[in-house]
């Protein structure tokens, strides 16, 4: 079998300077305390928290691939405080103090991630330059608006900024710009150097991290088990499966979420002066809606590294590697950095890259733990997981090592994955509402109206 090449799965992966060569697979069956399915964000952090807590647990986190394969090594790298579920649904469903709560816990897994790099030295090149979500067009104006008052009525107004157009302009040199809704927390990262420092991190703590083994199944109960095509990993704690979009190929977790895809581009890298010339010297990350709704970082070494909202789900769930390389969103993902950014119409494009997310089917993550069967599961971040990942391993430590924290209080601790209907109905639905989405988008570009009832597109998106 010919290796893959895993540098050439996105950008990040390519520059993050670490030998990507696969640690060696599980050999037989092993016992442990903790197994967790899956080497990505979710895992990693899992994996350091309980080590955190408890030095001497034996814990061994069990990789298909490679320690950042998945989405930890491909996302736009938003370290971003926001969950799948925006704050007034929160409060909708929950009400304003566990809504307020939400947030604020959010927030801290942000600077916990900063906290984290800086006491393990991982060097993920990190800037604290907050993140914007910018109005373009005037039909915008009502969302960025209505996302400061929805911080507002939590009592965190403090936490975020409503800026004018020459305020964000002063920050971000974006064509078209009336005002913006800014996250002072937000910070950007280079996601596979933060996946691959927390690997090291892990390591060095005393954890174990088998890769280039499948897990096929698993089991709960007084000997909870990950089954993989290796052997056994048996576990006297705890199993936690943190395997996000990839839950969609076990048959036990395969309607718990849906993998949806995700693509980026970026530019070549520009110097110094050229970024002072355009009026843009910080790292904010950037991000808005329309027909060019993307998110978008300025990389360290000076790149626009951008992926437009344009997701596909591949029917029944069948995640491959021909998903990432979707040449038609990337031709518009290259139109959308122009329309942004006019001033680099002549940067060269170097790298298109792809993968997925998971996305729940009400849009809120679960992040619990069953006692009884001892299963651990965290996942449905729908695209928010930097942050959140790091979120889920602080909640799911706290639950197996039996505390009581005001982050197991979270409704997040308690929640049931919805499942999504079976198929043909699941893709015809899916397809339905993101086709429905780019159609509405389109029609409000042309002619600058917004629909006056809500379709279905919008509110399946606008939660």
């Amino acid at each position: 079998m010919t290796p893959r090449d895993y540098r050439s799965f996105s950008f990040w992966l390519e520059t993050c300077g670490d030998d990507l060569t696969p640690r060696p697979p599980l050999d037989g069956s092993i016992d442990v305390d903790v197994a967790i399915l899956g080497a990505g964000y979710t895992g990693l952090w899992t994996a350091y928290q309980l080590l955190q807590r408890e030095p001497g647990l034996r814990v061994a986190l069990v990789e298909s691939e490679i320690a950042g394969f998945g989405a930890s090594g491909r996302n736009g790298g938003w370290c971003y405080p926001a969950l799948g579920i925006g704050p007034s649904e929160l409060t909708r469903r929950y009400g304003r103090d566990v809504a307020r709560a939400m947030m604020l816990a959010i927030e801290a897994a942000v600077h916990e991630v900063d906290r984290a790099c800086a006491a393990s030295g991982i060097d993920a090149e990190i800037a604290r330059d907050g993140g914007m979500d910018i109005a373009r067009a005037s039909w915008q104006l009502p969302k960025v608006i209505g996302a400061y008052e929805e911080y507002e009525a939590l009592g965190l107004g403090d936490h975020v900024e409503l800026l004018d157009a020459a305020r964000t302009l002063a920050r971000v040199p974006a064509a078209g710009a009336l005002a913006s809704f800014r996250k002072k927390e937000a910070i950007a990262i280079q996601p596979a150097k933060l996946a691959r420092g927390a690997a090291r991190a892990v390591e060095r703590m005393g954890g174990t991290i088998f890769e280039q083994t499948r897990v096929l199944d698993y089991r709960g109960g007084d000997r909870p088990a990950l089954v993989t095509d290796r052997g056994e990993v048996r576990a006297s704690r705890a199993v936690v499966l943190a395997g996000e979009a990839y839950l969609a190929r076990l048959e036990k977790t395969r309607r718990h979420l849906i993998p949806l895809t995700s693509n980026m581009v970026c530019t070549e890298p520009l110097p110094d002066s050229f970024w002072r010339e355009a009026g843009w010297e910080g790292r904010e990350l950037v991000g808005g809606s329309g027909l060019t709704g993307a998110y978008i970082q300025k990389t360290a070494d000076g790149r626009i590294a951008l992926g437009p909202y344009r997701t596909r789900y591949p029917f029944n769930s069948q995640i491959t590697d021909a998903l990432d390389l979707d040449e038609a969103v990337f031709a518009h993902a290259r139109r959308c950095v122009t329309a942004w950014f006019p001033f680099l119409r002549d940067a060269r494009f170097t790298h298109a890259w792809g993968g997925v997310f998971g996305m729940a089917r009400d849009q809120m993550p679960t992040m619990g733990f069953n006692p009884r069967t001892k299963i651990a599961l965290a996942c449905g971040y729908g695209g928010s997981g930097v942050a959140t990942a790091m979120l889920s391993g602080q909640v799911l430590a706290d639950l197996i090592t039996g505390q009581q924290t005001a982050l197991t209080e979270l409704p997040t601790t308690s929640h049931k994955p919805r499942e999504w209907e079976p198929e043909p109905v699941r893709w015809a639905g899916v397809t339905y509402v993101q086709q429905s989405h780019v159609n509405m988008q389109e029609k409000i570009d042309r002619t600058g109206r917004v629909p006056s009832r809500k379709t279905i597109a919008q509110r399946f998106y606008d939660r």
